[in-house]
């Protein structure tokens, strides 16, 4: 099985996949394609999909987006493990997973995650304000209702730790500090061995992509 990923530092999208094949111990190669280098586009068209990162490979099947390819995963490796084993935990982390998904459209652009980067400042908008405070009061409430199971969102590791771990990078670069449980899970995010493990690679990479440059 192989993973097609982009730049550590910036493709916040192939860190969710990663993170999940990672937090499992499941075995992968990863190939990383340098974003908006020469010839990057038809690389990734070849492996099939829309030449978007990240693509996973596993044998005869190709899997394109984040989030397919995390239930993809969860359904061929983990018997259904990367959601919460309850149906009303489980339909409730799809859909805080989607709404990461199809989200947060300010944060993503106004704030591009950007691992190396410290101490950045940006002026946050009403609308950045906004989609902030949404993550800081949803990250409250699903560990104020699930501390006692765990220290992820839904108690145990899932698909929904993945989907939001580029907000904890992104709030580190930028200096956002989260009020309450929300803090403490961003820095419990932060403490984790497999994002340790991408952010050291992230630092030791050498591409600038300049519209991702944000802040002063």
């Amino acid at each position: 099985m192989k993973l097609i990923i982009g730049n550590k530092n910036y493709s916040s999208w192939s860190l969710r996949p990663w993170l999940l094949l990672s937090h499992f111990d499941i075995s992968f190669a990863e190939e990383r394609v340098p974003l908006f280098s020469p010839g990057y586009q038809e690389k990734l068209s070849g492996y099939g999909g829309i030449g978007l990162v990240p693509i996973l490979i596993d044998g005869q099947v190709t899997v394109w987006d984040s989030l397919a390819i995390c239930e993809y995963v969860s359904d061929k490796y983990l018997d259904g493990a990367g959601w919460p084993a309850d149906e009303s935990a489980r339909a409730q982390a799809r859909a805080c997973s989607a709404e990461m998904h199809s989200g947060f459209a300010n944060v993503r652009s106004d704030l591009p995650m950007n691992v190396r980067a410290e101490g950045r400042r940006v002026e946050l908008t009403p609308d950045i304000t906004r989609e902030v405070q949404r993550i800081e009061s949803m990250w409250n409430s699903l560990r104020d209702a699930n501390e006692e199971q765990g220290p992820w969102l839904f108690g145990k590791f899932s698909i929904a730790d993945c989907m939001y771990a580029p907000m904890s990078f992104r709030f580190a670069t930028y200096g956002i500090n989260l009020a309450g449980k929300a803090g403490e899970y961003c820095t419990h995010l932060l403490a984790d061995v497999s994002m340790g493990r991408w952010q050291a690679a992230a630092k030791g990479e050498v591409e600038t992509i300049d519209f991702a440059e944000k802040g002063r």
